[in-house]
C-alpha cells in the first residue's frame, strides 16, 4: 500500500525528511480497527515528530487524524463493522495514518458526522479530543450552561486548530470567550466561531483585558509558547481560576506565583489515554461520537480551512511548513491517494 514516511528525522529542506512509500498492508488483531484511509488532518505533533528522533530501522509514518472506512474489524472488537464512517486522531505509540490502510483501537474511534465531508471530518479528531479534554477534564468546565453563567475563559492562539474548536465548545458550554488573535483575518475567523472578543498576545494582557470591561479571569486556555505567556497568565488569571496549557515549556516556570491565588495549573496531553491504555480510554470514543451528534445538528462547525489533494509527501511538506510557518488559521487537510 501507498504511504508517507521517513527513515531519519529532518529538517524539511532536506529532501529525505518525508518520503513516498509502499509498505505492507497490515491486518487487524484484538480491538483494532483497519481504516481505509479517505483523508488526513495535520497537526504540530506531525512535525515534532518528523523533526525529533533516532534514525528508524523501518520506516516510520506520520499522521495523527484521519477519517476513512473500516475495512475489516480485530476478533474483539463491539463498536464498528465493515463499512462504517469513522473518525479518529490515533496513538502516538503505533503507526500514524499517512497511509492508505492504517490500524487503530476501536475505543478511540468515533462515528463520522454523516453530515460532513471525509476532510471536513479529518479536520476535527486531534483538536477536538483536546480541546474537550481541556475544557471538561482538566479546567472542570461545567457541561451545563448555566453553571457557568458569568464565567469567562482566555484561549491563547484562539485561531489554531486547537483554538478554533475551544472556542465553540467554550462558547457552547455558556462561557465568555475572549480569544488571542493579532491579525485582521485571525480575529475575524475567532469572531465568527463565536468568541466575545480578542485580545493580542504580544501586548500584556491584564490592561489588554480591563479595556474590555474584563476583570480577572476565571479559566484560560494556553495553545501557545507557555513559558512566555506565563507571567501574563498569572496575573490574569483570577483567585481560584485554573490554567490549562497543552505547550511544553522551553524554560521553567515559576508555580509560586500562583500561590497567592490558590490557582491551579494542569496539563493537557491527547495521547495520554492511549498511550497507557487508561481504564477511561473508551471515552475518547464517546467524545467523538458526542461530538459527531453536535455537528450534526449544526451546534458545531468543521474547522477546516485548506485542503490539499493527493496524499502525497509533495503535499505533506507543505502541509507541514505552513504550520512551521505560525500563520496558519484553522486545520489543513489532505484527500485521497492516487
Amino acid at each position: 500500500m501507498k504511504a508517507v514516511g521517513l527513515y531519519e528525522h529532518l529538517s524539511l529542506d532536506q529532501p529525505d525528511s518525508l518520503l513516498d512509500l509502499t509498505v505492507e498492508k497490515p491486518v487487524a488483531t484484538k480491538h483494532d480497527l483497519l481504516i481505509r484511509v479517505e483523508a488526513i488532518g495535520v497537526n504540530p505533533v506531525d512535525y515534532k515528530v518528523r523533526e525529533s528522533g533516532e534514525k528508524e530501522k523501518t520506516a516510520k509514518i506520520l499522521g495523527w487524524d484521519a477519517s476513512g472506512v473500516v475495512e475489516k474489524v480485530g476478533p474483539d472488537c463491539t463498536l464498528f463493522q465493515p463499512g462504517d464512517e469513522v473518525y479518529y486522531a490515533g496513538d502516538i505509540t503505533r503507526q500514524g495514518a499517512n497511509s492508505e490502510f492504517h490500524l487503530i483501537d476501536e475505543r478511540i474511534v468515533g462515528k463520522k458526522p454523516t453530515s460532513l465531508s471525509f476532510p471536513e471530518a479529518a479536520a476535527l479528531p486531534l483538536t477536538t479530543l483536546t480541546a474537550y479534554e481541556s475544557l471538561f477534564d482538566r479546567l472542570g468546565v461545567r457541561l451545563e450552561t448555566s453553571e457557568n453563567k458569568d464565567q469567562n475563559i482566555l484561549i491563547i492562539g484562539a485561531a489554531g486548530g486547537v483554538g478554533s474548536i475551544a472556542t465553540q465548545l467554550a462558547k457552547k458550554a455558556g462561557l465568555t470567550v475572549i480569544g488571542t488573535a493579532s491579525r485582521p483575518e485571525t480575529k475575524k475567523w475567532v469572531m465568527d466561531l463565536g468568541a466575545d472578543a480578542t485580545i493580542t498576545h504580544y501586548e500584556s494582557f491584564l490592561p489588554q483585558l480591563k479595556e474590555l470591561g474584563f476583570g480577572p479571569i476565571d479559566y484560560i486556555l494556553c495553545l501557545h509558547a507557555t513559558d512566555s505567556h506565563w507571567e501574563n497568565m498569572a496575573e490574569s488569571i483570577a483567585p481560584q481560576g485554573k490554567i490549562c496549557s497543552i505547550v511544553e515549556t522551553e524554560e521553567p516556570i515559576d508555580l509560586s506565583l500562583l500561590k497567592n491565588k490558590s490557582a491551579t495549573f494542569v496539563w493537557e496531553f491527547m495521547f495520554t489515554r492511549s498511550m497507557f491504555q487508561t481504564k477511561d480510554m473508551v471515552e475518547q470514543h464517546n467524545i467523538l461520537n458526542k461530538i459527531s451528534t453536535d455537528i450534526d445538528k449544526g451546534l458545531i462547525v468543521t474547522t477546516l480551512n485548506k485542503c490539499l489533494s493527493p496524499i502525497n509527501a509533495k503535499n505533506i511538506k507543505e502541509a507541514h511548513r505552513l504550520l512551521e510557518s505560525g500563520s496558519a488559521i484553522g486545520k489543513i487537510v489532505l484527500e485521497k491517494f492516487v
